[in-house]
C-alpha cells in the first residue's frame, strides 16, 4: 500500500483492494481475499463494492474539506455573520414581530398616534418611547413644565377614548 499519510480517500482510491482505515491499524482487502471470504461472488461483485467504497471516502473527504475551509481564527468571530446564528432571544423576538396579534397592535398604536396633534405625538413619544420627563422635554423645546404636562394630559385623553371606541 502506498502512502498512508494520505486522506482515507486517496489511499483507498490508490490501493487495488479496499482500506479499511482504523485508529491503531489499516487493513486491505484484495480481491483474493474477498473471493476467498465470499465464495459466492464473482469480480464485478468486488468490483461494485470498490467503487462504493471510493464513493463513500470521497463525500467524507469533501464533506470535511466543506467544513474545514469555513474555519477562521475566534479574532473578530462575533463579528461576522456568516458564522453565527441567532440567539434564542433574537428568535422569539424575531417571531413574536411577525405574529398576527403584534401586527394588529402596531396598526392600532399607529392609528391612534394619528389622533394626536403633531406636539402631542412629539412630546408623548419622547416621555413614553424615550423615557424623557417632563422637566427634560420642555428643556429641549424651551417652553414651560405645565405645556408639557397639558399636552401629555390631553394626549392620554384621546388615547383612551380611541381604545374605548376601538373595543366596541
Amino acid at each position: 500500500m502506498k502512502n498512508y499519510k494520505d486522506s482515507d480517500y486517496a489511499v483507498n482510491k490508490n490501493a487495488k483492494g479496499i482500506v479499511y482505515r482504523f485508529a491503531n491499524q489499516t487493513v486491505e482487502i484484495t480481491l483474493a481475499d474477498y473471493l476467498h471470504e465470499n465464495p459466492g461472488k464473482t469480480v464485478s461483485d468486488f468490483a461494485e463494492l470498490k467503487a462504493l467504497s471510493d464513493a463513500d471516502y470521497y463525500e467524507a473527504d469533501r464533506s470535511g474539506y466543506r467544513q474545514t475551509w469555513k474555519n477562521i481564527s475566534f479574532d473578530g468571530l462575533e463579528n461576522s455573520s456568516d458564522f453565527s446564528t441567532s440567539s434564542p432571544e433574537d428568535e422569539v423576538v424575531h417571531k413574536a414581530e411577525h405574529s398576527p396579534e403584534l401586527v394588529r397592535r402596531d396598526v392600532l398604536a399607529k392609528k391612534m398616534l394619528d389622533k394626536l396633534t403633531e406636539v402631542q405625538r412629539r412630546r408623548y413619544l419622547l416621555h413614553v418611547v424615550n423615557g424623557l420627563t417632563t422637566r427634560q422635554i420642555a428643556e429641549k423645546e424651551g417652553v414651560e413644565q405645565r405645556s408639557v404636562m397639558d399636552s401629555l394630559e390631553w394626549a392620554n385623553k384621546k388615547i383612551k377614548k380611541f381604545l374605548r371606541s376601538d373595543k366596541k
